[in-house]
């Protein structure tokens, strides 16, 4: 397809003339079948809901297409619209566009719809096994046709990927704003989302797929390698015997990926099943992962190896986690550091995969008999549970990975609780990344080079290198070693070849960090160091966009956790100081229910007024998570945002007043 004709596709919307159908592509992978969860009346619904984006003359030719799919998938996710152009993020200027900010949009949707990114790209899921941008292609068209036409004085309107419509605006506002699944409270059980999303009416955008800020795994494998370089040191402290820590996790989907890679960036051996072999061939095919290994007879032979040997090598096991834990705990394993990134918001339907049955046996009882599927999910967390629990009686440092592991495994009557409120392990927020990084502001700065040329991805991170190599020469005692391990990164980065998809970069910032640097882009490429517009967001997993009492505030302790104060208020704040499109998530890492987040990007234009939006919206965008945490007694928070009071003469923080341990604890009630 010429550029012509892709632009031309983009600007038709919706089709006027039906195009063929298109087979379904085995060699994809697709997501799983969605339980059958509506009535027969509700069903009906669906399909009005579906053909609504249709003229009428359309309606007898789709409906039973649209009807057939909800019975085969559970879901209507319209495949004959499916675009016949190929999905990556072009250059910005291949768009069609009155906006450049609308160009850039589109350039990140495409990236996240990217088969060598996305989950499942065909059902329009980026990771997590429902995490997804769209319901439906007709929500894509017309999405893709409303940014080519928009002008800098228009807003798009996004209700859980329908596109309500292009409004009057102005130039400062956001170009988008995106709601997902913003159910009513006491209508946001796991049930509610597979009723809504059959409807079509609702869905569920994880953190960066419905907010278009997905980067691939590179998006997460920065944290992952902040957090297992910590736990690896938490554990070995100086390690006399010199030894490399053995890393045993789960899971090689979307965000989960990065783990063996991040485990070779640490330092150590990592070991990651993953039941899924199309999801691990892929990681394996893309360099992130060093060794595919079928059999545990031939794995844990490799892996007393490479200990022995001392060699860092990331090894995946294509095959169930249960059956890895209980092998290496039968087998007595010295294992150092063991986690779990199983998708286990979402359990029932394609997140976790129960021992004992196949991915195929397992995706058919999802779907043809939940109830008794749920109870294998359950059996099986009882079963990894206790072979974790016997690993970590030898010494083993489990933590839970944000993912709802311990959630779901206490639901399950694993034996996980060390009493009615508390776990017998710690999440990752707890001990590693809240009181180190979230206190004091760090969080998962991102950016995208939207000229897609990798010299420019190579200007970006010599940029970041000299900030951060100047703000360590002067940087107060707590947050040294923090800049530290990020230069550290920065000037690895290119040599680790972590971009998939789009020229991308992720780096773990505080407030000055990420500030100076997003002014640095600006200059650069009003200078035309850098040829086209950055631009910068950050993963929701984040010192204030997200308000998550098992994972992003879980080191939160004066009863705020269950709270969503924060992740509102920086979604608006954000809205008004310059953001270019800002987005608000029921559900994201630990799922639907359980957790609401908000995100941004901001397109650097270099221009003088974009230095001015990124002084005042980066200022917010982590002060008030912060300011937040400040409140809550969170010590590194306290010395951060007195810190910054002192810097910024129009802060002012209301600030707590700590109370003597023994007055409270000696009080009878």
């Amino acid at each position: 397809m010429t550029l012509q004709e892709f632009q031309a596709d983009v600007r038709a919307g919706i089709p006027k003339v039906l195009p063929e159908p298109q087979p379904y592509d085995p060699d994809i992978n697709h997501a799983p079948k969605r339980k059958d969860i509506l009535t027969a009346e509700e069903k009906k619904l669906a399909l009005r809901n579906a053909l609504r984006y249709f003229p009428r003359e359309m309606h007898a030719t789709l409906l039973p297409e649209f009807a057939h799919e909800l019975k085969t998938y559970g879901r209507i996710y319209m495949y004959r619209f499916r675009p016949r152009y190929k999905m990556y993020a072009r250059p910005i200027d291949e768009y069609p566009h009155r906006s450049r900010q609308a160009a850039a949009i589109m350039m990140m949707i495409q990236n996240n719809l990217d088969p060598a990114v996305a989950q499942h790209p065909h059902e329009l899921i980026t990771y997590g096994g429902n995490g997804a941008v769209f319901q439906n292609w007709a929500q894509y068209r017309l999405v893709m046709k409303y940014l080519s036409e928009m002008t800098d004085e228009q807003t798009l309107v996004m209700y859980s990927g329908h596109p309500l419509g292009l409004f009057p605006s102005h130039k400062n506002a956001p170009r988008v704003v995106v709601t997902n699944g913003m159910v009513i409270p006491n209508y946001s059980k796991p049930d509610d989302w597979e009723r809504d999303n059959a409807l079509g009416v609702s869905q569920y955008g994880q953190m960066t797929a419905g907010s278009y800020m997905y980067i691939g795994p590179q998006g997460i494998v920065h944290g992952t390698t902040i957090t297992v370089l910590n736990a690896a040191r938490r554990v070995m402290g100086d390690n006399p015997e010199h030894r490399i820590p053995l890393f045993v996790s789960s899971g090689l989907g979307g965000m989960s990926g990065a783990q063996p890679k991040a485990g070779n960036i640490a330092g150590v051996v990592s070991v990651v099943a993953e039941i899924n072999p199309l999801a691990a061939q892929k990681r394996y095919d893309q360099g992130w992962v060093d060794e595919l290994h079928t059999s545990l007879d031939e794995l844990i032979p490799a892996v007393r190896k490479a200990v022995a040997e001392h060699r860092v090598v990331s090894m995946a096991y294509v095959g169930n986690i249960v059956d890895l834990w209980e092998r290496l705990a039968d087998e007595n394993i010295r294992v150092d550091l063991g986690s779990d990134q199983t998708s286990l918001h979402n359990p029932y339907a394609g997140g976790y995969y129960p021992v004992g049955l196949s991915l195929e046996e397992s995706k058919r009882m999802m779907a043809d008999d939940p109830d008794r599927f749920k109870e294998q999910v359950f059996a099986s967390l009882r079963r990894q549970v206790a072979a974790i629990n016997r690993l970590t009686a030898r010494g083993m440092y489990f933590f839970d990975y944000g993912n709802a592991f311990l959630l779901m495994s206490s639901r399950a009557g694993a034996d996980v609780m060390l009493d009615d409120k508390h776990f017998r392990y710690p999440s990752y927020v707890q001990d590693i990344m809240g009181p180190m990084f979230f206190d004091y502001g760090f969080g998962p700065f991102r950016w995208v080079c939207s000229s897609g040329d990798p010299r420019d991805l190579e200007t970006t991170d010599r940029i970041a290198a000299q900030i951060l190599t100047d703000m360590l020469s002067h940087a107060p005692a707590d947050i040294h070693g923090q800049l530290a391990d990020n230069l550290h990164w920065i000037e690895q980065a290119g040599r680790n070849h972590l971009v998939v998809g789009s020229q991308a970069r992720i780096l773990y910032a505080d407030c000055e960090g990420r500030t100076r640097i997003a002014q640095a882009f600006n200059k650069a490429v009003a200078e035309g160091r850098i040829s086209a517009p950055v631009v910068i967001g950050r993963d929701h997993h984040d010192v204030s966009g997200t308000d998550s009492p098992f994972r992003e505030t879980s080191n939160i302790y004066d009863g705020s956790q269950f709270c969503a104060d924060m992740a509102v208020q920086n979604v608006i704040g954000d809205s008004f100081r310059g953001a270019t499109w800002v987005s608000l998530h029921n559900g994201g890492g630990v799922g639907w229910g359980e957790v609401v987040n908000g995100g941004f990007g901001m397109v650097i234009d270099g221009t003088p007024e974009c230095d001015s939006r990124i002084k005042m919206m980066l200022f917010w965008d982590v002060n008030n998570g912060i300011a937040r945490r400040s409140w809550a007694r969170n010590k590194g928070s306290i010395d951060a945002i007195t810190r910054e009071m002192q810097r910024t003469p129009q802060l002012t923080v209301t600030m707590p007043n700590l109370v003597d341990d023994d007055l409270i604890n000696n009080f009878k009630f």
